[in-house]
């Protein structure tokens, strides 16, 4: 027996399983590709959970204080790939040198956000939220930046907002409907097997006979977005241009976010994540922990770029981590918690082959309280400027209340 009160929490329908959609959609899933496919553009953020070192990242190579701060996980001016005679990437991250090359991809330098925690959970949660220092904010930066685009409510997908991943983001939560999916071959309501198809059917039944609108209504909106995607035969997905996905679980996301875009279903934004940036220790040059994630950070995004072909022309992809790291190496051989950071910003009209933002320097008197790299631009204005162009938002001071954000502001790499 199964009972609503047992599968319904606050209005919403838990999914048994890999995969949570809220009970609250209330707009038709078969207009799914009105919306997305109105301007034909798609928002991917990606997170990188830890404090990724964006000076090991998109390396000063040109510093002299650079060198001197971390003389034995510094990249020498010759182990870098350079960008510009002033940075370079680290050598990890070849797969993303020729989409910078060809002015598809740009990085951010110096940027971060204005509160100065170094504590993981809260810069997380402000940077998610979009409002530094504010911890009573109930929603996120991207669902609101959904909500301010000026569409027509009824014509929007069960899948406008999607993440990969068990439980919908602190970046994504919010008024406007989100799902959550572990895995899109198994994406299902009921989980598997004749246990899953009973539970499914008795899901399907109690919905139906239901006098709540919102549970007989929205529920089988949710049955419906399940068979929707089912019919795409997700199980059988090939990549297009023989690109192979790395074995990874991040590289695993990117390639379900591909199949759910090609699939047009009206997916709008997208956004995964990546952890394990917390580099304390054994930190590394060329190799080590750092180099083996950015490997993997950057094959993942490569093949993506490269499974979307000519979709790609119309995704803006954004990258983000809370905060930086020390700008010197401490006595373990890895970095501690800083503040400036570096984000990146790749699709096909974005104004790539470029390192943006105002250097502040790496001498002593230059850094943040003496340790780390200062900020010169609020985090707000990059992830502003990417929903302001991806996803046609023009309301920004809703999307980031007392942000001050403004196109005028803009570092105008869209």
């Amino acid at each position: 027996m199964f009972s609503r009160r047992a599968f319904v929490r606050g209005g919403a329908l838990a999914l048994v399983g890999t995969a949570a959609v809220p009970g609250f959609l209330v707009r038709s899933v078969m207009a799914e590709q009105a919306t997305a496919q109105a301007n034909g553009k798609k928002l991917v953020v990606l997170f990188q959970r830890g404090a990724a070192d964006g000076l090991n990242i998109v390396v000063p190579y040109k510093e002299k204080n650079y060198y001197a701060m971390r003389p034995s996980i510094a990249l020498q001016p010759n182990e870098v790939l350079d960008l510009d005679g002033q940075f370079g990437f680290h050598p990890a991250m070849a797969p993303l040198l020729p989409l910078f090359k060809q002015g598809h991809l740009a990085a951010i330098h110096a940027v971060g956000s204005p509160d100065t925690t170094r504590s993981h959970f809260d810069a997380q949660d402000y940077m998610e939220s979009g409002t530094p220092g504010i911890k009573s904010t109930q929603d996120g930066w991207l669902n609101r930046a959904l909500q301010a685009e000026r569409v027509d409510p009824k014509a929007m997908s069960a899948f406008r907002a999607v993440a990969l991943g068990t439980q919908v983001p602190r970046t994504l939560q919010g008024r406007l409907p989100a799902v959550a999916v572990a895995n899109v071959a198994n994406f299902s309501v009921g989980g598997q097997g004749a246990q899953g198809v009973a539970a499914s059917a008795a899901f399907q039944a109690m919905y139906a006979g239901t006098n709540d609108r919102i549970l007989s209504g929205e529920g089988q909106e949710t049955f419906e977005a399940v068979r929707m995607l089912k019919a795409t035969d997700p199980a059988h997905y090939q990549p297009a241009n023989g690109v192979v996905y790395p074995n990874s679980p991040f590289a695993n996301n990117l390639k379900q976010i591909a199949q759910l875009m090609k699939a047009n279903l009206g997916v709008e934004a997208a956004f995964a994540d990546i952890g394990d940036w917390d580099t304390h220790q054994a930190q590394g040059s060329v190799n080590g922990r750092l180099s083996n994630r950015l490997k993997e950070f950057s094959e993942a995004i490569a093949a993506f770029w490269n499974d979307m072909g000519q979709d790609a022309e119309h995704i803006t992809l954004i990258t983000m981590s809370e905060f930086g790291r020390t700008a010197r190496q401490n006595g373990t051989g890895g970095t501690d918690h800083g503040h400036g950071n570096v984000m990146f910003v790749l699709g096909g009209s974005i104004k790539g082959g470029k390192v943006y933002g105002q250097w502040p320097g790496l001498d002593d008197h230059q850094l943040n309280e003496g340790r780390d790299l200062a900020i010169t631009t609020d985090f707000r204005q990059v992830l502003g400027e990417a929903a302001y162009h991806a996803l046609g938002t023009r309301d920004l001071s809703s999307v980031f209340p007392g942000g001050a954000v403004t196109p005028a502001q803009f570092l105008r790499f869209a």
